[in-house]
């Protein structure tokens, strides 16, 4: 395997109360913009309305401000407008956050833009309604996905280790949900399904480096000349996996960012969630996970497998 540090003894738990600093800051900013934006800016998915795809004939990345000036003379609320894929494929999606019955949020946008917009023209490539009981039941079952993966992790863990690593994993999980979620309250981006899928994919993510660090400190806590330090034991077995750490979040990072620059506005708040949810997931695994498991041992002492 390819390793970038042969050998490291980098003491990253003796910055743990640093990283408790750090991480009390960043979840009080994730407070402070939910109470200055008032909560969520949710997505048509959670509060119900009109989202449509527009395919135009020619560039209209230069007139997005007026075609949300033209629908938003429509009265329907504040509409976001913004361009979907690559920009040289000329589509803009439409999101109104009304509900009404029927396609008349829709008919009157689509009117609307080819009275006012008549230079040129578009065809609908995509058009959802989603009303007030179906967008209720999708934030219900996100909320409900995410709460179950948590329980899933500590049953997983609690049986592939012990209950306290389960826990560890858990609590930084938490944190790194409440992270990803402040940098979308201070954006004031749209909280939408594809938010949820991010974070299920940065669960996965940090609860995949987790992993690898607890299972290195099981077989360290095996060998004959295993550390009699609990934080000794756990500092050695974060500098053992290091390289692989590193390796695997350039990779990510790489493919993500790519996708944050040239993917437009479409892909953005998800590959914007990917980047800050891989550091954020690496960071809490050394000063999250790992310092919550050095403070349960130092309570009550985990026995070794």
């Amino acid at each position: 395997m390819l390793e970038l540090f042969k050998e490291t003894h980098f003491n990253f738990l003796g910055f743990r109360k640093k990283g408790f600093i750090i991480s009390a800051v960043l979840i009080m900013t994730t407070i402070v913009s939910l109470v200055v934006n008032h909560g969520f800016n949710l997505s048509v998915d959670f509060v119900g309305g009109t989202l449509i795809l527009m395919k135009f004939d020619k560039p209209v990345v230069q007139d997005i401000g007026t075609i949300r000036s033209i629908v938003d003379k429509l009265h329907y609320g504040s509409a976001e407008v913004k361009t979907s894929g690559a920009f040289d494929r000329n589509e803009i999606q439409v999101t109104v956050k009304k509900v009404a019955e029927g396609k008349v949020v829709s008919d009157g946008i689509k009117a609307a833009l080819s009275q006012n917009y008549p230079g040129n023209k578009f065809e609908v490539e995509k058009e959802e309604h989603v009303g007030p009981k179906v967008s209720s039941e999708l934030g219900q079952k996100a909320l409900l996905a995410i709460l179950l993966s948590w329980i899933a992790i500590v049953i997983y863990m609690a049986f592939r280790f012990k209950l306290p690593h389960g826990i560890a994993a858990v609590s930084g999980l938490i944190h790194d949900i409440i992270i990803v979620t402040g940098v979308f309250t201070i954006r004031n981006a749209e909280i939408s399904l594809s938010f949820v899928a991010a974070i299920l994919t940065v669960i996965g993510y940090s609860l995949n480096d987790t992993i690898v660090v607890f299972d290195r400190v099981r077989e360290n806590s095996r060998k004959a000349n295993c550390p009699r330090s609990f934080e000794t034991l756990l500092n050695n077995s974060i500098n053992q996996t290091l390289s692989r750490t590193v390796i695997t979040v350039l990779t990510v990072l790489f493919v993500v960012t790519i996708f944050f620059f040239m993917g437009g506005e479409s892909t953005r708040d998800l590959s914007l969630a990917m980047i800050v949810g891989t550091i954020v997931g690496t960071y809490s695994t050394y000063y999250v996970s790992s310092p919550v498991l050095l403070w349960w041992n130092s309570k009550w002492p985990i026995k070794s497998h």
